[in-house]
């Protein structure tokens, strides 16, 4: 149950950011705060809090929370509230709370997804000089080679991902297959040979991966497959 506030709470704020965003904030008292009364899928009511200054959302039931301590958002003093005193000796609350108005705020995904991973691992007591990387948040998508049918595409033929992610590619149907990136279709100072594979694919289930660290787009295509039209993207935000 350690993640059940943090989980909840920041679900809750992306749910309603656009909306929150969208609306207008009235002011309220020096000091004063809404906190969302919320029923949980098990029956059970518990209390969120809105960032500062937020209405309530229509069709929900606040409550006003008059205390906050300096430093932090209401939003992560509920949080550290419901940790045990070890917990909270071992967790960089100040840094937690940065992480989750990231979460709520930013209008770029990558920068939300980054951001609530690393909640995550402050909330769980890692440094935060190593989950400030953005290899913490990293992700590996996969990309068939070669449709389960059969047919000679990638699938999907456009991946989006975001910087430090990888994408692994598949040998599924209709091999051989490889990866080989266009130099002229690629960020400008990315070695097209660094990202492209050397050798084919051969087995199904064979597989390349390779990783993303600059922002762009970067077309790519099978060499046996090329003029049949096995082509590939990968977006990198």
């Amino acid at each position: 149950m350690i993640f059940k506030n943090l989980i909840l709470a920041t679900l809750l704020g992306l749910s309603s950011a656009s909306s929150l965003r969208a609306s207008e904030a009235s002011p309220s008292a020096e000091g004063e705060h809404l906190d969302l009364e919320l029923t949980l899928p098990d029956g059970s009511r518990s209390l969120f809090p809105l960032l500062p200054g937020t209405q309530c959302p229509a069709g929900h039931q606040c409550h006003v929370r008059t205390s906050a301590p300096v430093g932090v958002s209401p939003l992560t003093n509920s949080i550290q509230k419901g940790f045990n005193s070890r917990l909270q000796a071992m967790v960089n609350f100040e840094e937690l709370d940065g992480e989750l108005v990231k979460v709520v705020e930013s209008e770029d995904r990558c920068d939300r997804r980054n951001a609530m991973a690393r909640a995550a691992a402050l909330a769980a007591g890692v440094a935060a000089s190593f989950a400030g990387g953005s290899a913490y948040a990293a992700e590996t998508k996969m990309v068939k080679m070669g449709t389960d049918s059969g047919l000679l595409v990638f699938e999907p033929k456009t991946t989006n991902i975001c910087k430090g992610d990888s994408i692994k590619w598949i040998n599924n149907k209709a091999g051989p297959h490889n990866v080989v990136f266009d130099e002229d279709a690629i960020p400008s100072g990315v070695d097209v040979e660094a990202i492209s594979m050397d050798e084919q694919l051969g087995e199904e289930g064979d597989s390349f991966t390779r990783s993303f660290d600059t922002a762009g787009n970067y077309e790519y295509y099978c060499e046996p497959h090329r003029g049949a039209g096995m082509n590939g993207m990968v977006v990198v935000a």
